[in-house]
């Protein structure tokens, strides 16, 4: 749900405008053109926003902006961007930096982490690949970022979830589907009301054109178009069983046998 009141974000700079919420400070500050879906998506006050996008949508750019947003106007803060590998993680910052450029401020790490960004309000961007042992050292995040999340294992975020504890901050997952398991598809399908659910697939962006789409259909055959260009949630095709048969082999009405 999308609520109309937004917050100000005073600029970096002296003498600069004051402008409204993350979407603002996207298209004024950073000169980002965004279309309908992505700027409602940068206006949600939810905690929780799931992107559900197709490819080449542009998930990483907007929530790459949500990020620095977060970082500039909440002075002192942490945000997390956990990616499957290190290398994802790494292009991640690399888009927050090239964004941190055109806010006229100098690009540097935070001193301790591979890939980070510290800023001149105290904030740091750190991203990490998706493995438990790398997230449980931070605490007190206000954003928390995972990249391709259909692609993370659970115990993930297990382990990182304690980051926004003490902050109660803001965590976002984007990604495209795959297949009907996992942390992504479980808060898509069973997550509650607390999640802000964001869904645009291939022909409803305007930036993909129809040949393109077929194209892209006839190299990757029906099954993984569907999860990478209309965003649907499809039996994983590396399973043995269908989700529904998993399902259907348990019978709570069965009484466990005592040996």
């Amino acid at each position: 749900m999308i609520d109309s009141k937004r917050a100000t974000y005073a600029g970096g700079r002296p003498g600069a405008v004051e402008e409204k919420g993350a979407a603002g400070f996207a298209r004024e500050r950073l000169g980002l053109d965004l279309d309908t879906a992505q700027e409602a998506a940068l206006e949600s006050t939810s905690k929780q926003v799931l992107l559900n996008c197709t490819r080449q949508w542009g998930k990483s750019t907007v929530t790459a902006a949500k990020a620095l947003y977060t970082a500039v106007s909440q002075k002192g803060s942490l945000v997390l961007v956990v990616s499957p590998s290190g290398r994802q993680s790494g292009e991640f910052i690399r888009k927050v930096k090239t964004m941190v450029q055109r806010l006229g401020e100098k690009v540097r790490g935070d001193g301790n982490n591979r890939w980070s960004v510290a800023l001149k309000s105290g904030s740091r961007i750190v991203g990490l690949p998706a493995s438990e042992a790398t997230v449980r050292g931070f605490s007190s995040a206000a954003l928390v970022v995972v990249d391709e999340a259909a692609r993370v294992r659970d115990e993930m975020y297990e382990a990182v979830s304690p980051a926004l504890a003490v902050t109660e901050g803001e965590m976002w997952l984007l990604s495209t589907p795959k297949g009907k398991r996992g942390y992504f598809y479980r808060m898509w399908e069973h997550g509650g009301k607390d999640w802000e659910r964001v869904r645009v697939t291939g022909p409803e962006c305007g930036r993909i054109q129809p040949r393109f789409l077929e194209r892209e259909k006839a190299r990757m055959g029906e099954a993984k178009f569907r999860a990478e260009y209309l965003c649907e949630f499809n039996e994983d095709g590396d399973a043995v069983f269908r989700e529904e048969d998993i399902a259907n082999m348990w019978d709570e009405s069965v009484k466990e046998l005592q040996l």
